[in-house]
């Protein structure tokens, strides 16, 4: 399921943008977004403590389980989440703040359902939520016609760009740079037979929202390779856009 807005509602593509899907961990941009709010109102917020041990040990994506620091503020935490999507310091942050506000946000923000349903597990039981999140192409497209500066200052260091950034050519550690021509704010989640990428692509200030949602079974391989496909259809639009002058992408 795929949604790539070029602006101005134009759209470049599309199949099913309503069909909720599992996206792993591309709702934890809900809780970014509960986060940029709670710093909207409190800016001193973000330079409160949170302890690693607060939460249980938890494994795969994330650095902060392999370092020494005890404690992050809670923007790092952010930044961590944002930048590795770090499991650590989203339990960390979710414990701080609860899931129920994030919810709200999620019910605010996605009215195609999508939606964090849990903290991150390592093993999953029946009596907890069977998966992460879910979400459609649709409301993640919406999201990213109008996101939050902060939320999106999170993304900028994401460092996955195995799906539909890997058309970009960028550099997985080194992107951000503001006088780059080409831009990226994603967010990404894995899972078995899930792949889903989000986010905003900029060519030399012209812009698409994106989201590419994919639940298979069989080898990954070629999803990643179909996801690639669309980040190069999604850059020629723009580029094409861009080589052309001002005004929206067709």
């Amino acid at each position: 399921m795929l949604a790539v807005d070029t602006g101005s509602g134009k759209t470049l593509v599309e199949s099913t943008p309503d069909r909720l899907l599992p996206t792993a961990s591309v709702g934890k941009i809900f809780l970014l977004h509960h986060l940029a709010e709670l710093l909207e109102d409190d800016p001193s917020l973000g330079h409160l403590l949170l302890r690693k041990d607060s939460v249980a040990p938890v494994a795969d994506s994330g650095l902060w389980q392999y370092l020494d620091v005890p404690a992050l503020t809670l923007n790092d935490c952010a930044r961590l989440v944002g930048s590795v999507s770090d499991n650590l310091a989203t339990n960390v942050l979710l414990d701080h703040v609860g899931l129920t506000p994030v919810q709200a946000v999620a019910a605010r923000l996605a009215p195609g359902g999508s939606m964090l349903h849990d903290s991150v597990r390592d093993v999953r039981t029946p009596e907890d939520p069977p998966m992460l999140s879910i979400g459609c192409a649709a409301d993640w497209v919406s999201y990213f016609r109008t996101p939050h500066p902060t939320v999106m200052s999170w993304l900028a260091a994401s460092t996955d760009l195995s799906m539909v950034s890997s058309a970009f050519g960028l550099d997985p550690l080194a992107h951000t740079e503001p006088d780059h021509e080409l831009q990226v704010w994603s967010k990404t989640g894995t899972d078995d037979g899930v792949r889903a990428e989000v986010g905003l692509l900029d060519v030399g200030g012209r812009r698409a929202a994106y989201a590419v949602i994919c639940r298979f079974e069989g080898e990954v391989v070629p999803v990643l390779g179909q996801m690639r496909a669309y980040g190069t259809l999604l850059l020629d639009a723009l580029q094409d856009g861009y080589a052309a002058g001002p005004g929206p992408a067709q």
